[in-house]
């Protein structure tokens, strides 16, 4: 292998290895335990490879032997091979003990990580349903809509407002659709103003839509 062909990350470095060191080295069928000392081993048979260092064939290594596949092979009483395939030492009990245990904790954490992207992708979805609008045809949003605002009282003294009324924060009643509801005003801009109901929802009205609650 010259410069130009220099191996770059982990995924070429194991099919490399995969490739000159077959009987030992396996990407699609089970893997077999690895000699103790087979970083060693490889550093003597690659040592005139430029293209490889040994930090990366360290960091492949160290994948290649945390792969749920390896794990997996790492059982009592099982040959360990060197680098032409040759059965060497038997696993020792200690050492399938410990493969088993970290193929567990691993694939506990991969469990673990599959159900906070669930969880993520349902808040996302959740976040996205509640910032829609009602509007005709959405019989959907609406209903929760009128629901809630059923309980407001409808012995509340309400005015027009007046320009000075018109400031961020202040309480008025709102008529989206049928049904007046008590909000707060967000923002005022010149193309509408922006208010917050009760339930959550913000949404754009116009002056005439409101009214000041006394």
């Amino acid at each position: 292998m010259d410069e130009q062909q220099k191996l770059a990350n982990s995924k070429e470095v194991l099919a490399f290895l995969a490739s000159e060191f077959p009987k030992c080295f396996s990407l699609q069928a089970e893997a077999k335990p690895l000699k103790i000392g087979i970083f060693h081993d490889l550093s003597e048979r690659l040592k005139d490879d430029t293209g490889l260092s040994k930090r990366l064939l360290r960091m492949s290594l160290r994948h290649y032997t945390s792969s749920w596949k390896y794990l997996a092979s790492v059982k009592e009483g099982a040959h360990r091979v060197d680098l032409d395939g040759v059965d060497g030492e038997l696993v020792e009990k200690e050492h399938a003990d410990h493969a088993a245990t970290q193929l567990k904790e691993s694939k506990a954490k991969a469990a673990e990580k599959r159900q906070e992207q669930k969880k993520q992708l349902q808040e996302k979805k959740g976040l996205k349903n509640r910032a829609k609008i009602p509007g005709k045809g959405a019989a959907s949003d609406k209903k929760p809509t009128e629901r809630k605002s059923k309980p407001a009282p409808t012995k509340v003294k309400v005015r027009e407002l007046v320009d000075d009324d018109l400031k961020v924060g202040l309480q008025v009643s709102v008529k989206v659709g049928s049904t007046p509801m008590p909000a707060t005003i967000t923002e005022v801009a010149k193309d509408g103003i922006q208010v917050q109901l009760n339930s959550g929802m913000s949404v754009k009205v116009q002056r005439a839509q409101l009214r000041l609650v006394v």
